[in-house]
């Protein structure tokens, strides 16, 4: 690959048709992106610790061929608003249904990484009934290893103490397996980011879900898990920390409704690093109708 071939995260939105704006989600200005038809079924894209909505750039535009799709910055992250306050997975789920509530989506399909996922599976337990279809990569929200939470913390925290171009890179040497994937767009947006004042702070408020004993009140118990009826996709991404991957293979033997796919060539962003074979998968599963059940 030369410098000219480089991909950027232009390369997928460049052909797409797509409006960024804010809205006021519960009082939260909030960062949003929306592609695909007004009327067609909803898919909200829920991103992971310390994310934003780019890291769905390469889903948008597929996705909005048959759904609207929307994907935003939850509370704290990204462009969003950062209020005061510890972001514990109540907070996450409140801001998501007001997100929902300020765009008039009623129900969709709730598509999440990581943190987001645990989000969208906490959201569907508090309210099955704005929920069509789950998918979720890098799950997680089941257990919490000193050691993940530890590493979590320390590259986030590293970032936002010193936003230089190689700290904010190392985090990236965690999410995506191959060089190609680690964008400089990706790492020049998260700067953009972790340079905003009050960082340090609203990282702190963000990064509460790595402290034990915050993090164990939040997880999710195996029998909620199993209440979850929402039929859901997981991936199970092969090199990412096992932590992810034995999580979205234990949810998915869970949830009654659940299966897994496996994709052993890519870390904690499956839908990014291989996203021809994830929109190919994700889109075919939420596109499936559901067999009704038996009477």
């Amino acid at each position: 690959m030369t410098a000219d071939d480089r991909p950027s995260l232009w390369s997928a939105l460049r052909e797409v048709a797509f409006t960024q704006s804010y809205v006021d989600a519960g009082g939260i200005r909030t960062r949003y992106v929306e592609a695909g038809p007004a009327d067609a079924p909803a898919v909200v894209m829920l991103h992971g610790t310390g994310g934003h909505w780019e890291t769905f750039a390469r889903n948008l535009g597929p996705y909005s061929q048959h759904f609207r799709t929307i994907a935003f910055d939850m509370v704290g992250n990204g462009f969003t608003d950062r209020p005061d306050y510890d972001y514990e997975i109540p907070q996450y789920v409140a801001h998501v249904q007001a997100t929902m509530n300020a765009l008039g989506v009623q129900r969709a399909h709730l598509l999440g990484t990581s943190l987001g996922s645990w989000v969208a599976a906490a959201f569907a337990l508090q309210h099955p009934e704005r929920v069509h279809k789950l998918v979720f990569m890098s799950a997680t929200g089941l257990v919490g290893t000193a050691e993940n939470m530890a590493r979590i913390r320390a590259t986030r925290m590293n970032a936002v103490n010193d936003p230089e171009w190689s700290s904010i890179k190392a985090m990236f040497d965690h999410l995506l397996a191959d060089e190609k994937d680690r964008l400089d767009d990706l790492v020049s947006l998260r700067q953009a980011i972790y340079r905003q004042p009050g960082m340090i702070q609203t990282m702190e408020h963000t990064l509460v879900l790595q402290d034990a004993e915050v993090r164990q009140r939040n997880l999710i118990p195996e029998a909620d898990w199993r209440r979850i009826t929402a039929p859901t996709l997981t991936i199970a991404s092969g090199e990412d920390v096992s932590e992810y991957t034995n999580t979205s293979r234990q949810v998915a033997q869970l949830m009654p409704n659940a299966t897994v796919f496996e994709m052993p060539a890519v870390k904690h962003w499956p839908h990014f690093e291989n996203a021809d074979l994830f929109n190919q998968v994700s889109l075919h599963f939420l596109l499936t109708p559901t067999p009704s059940p038996r009477t």
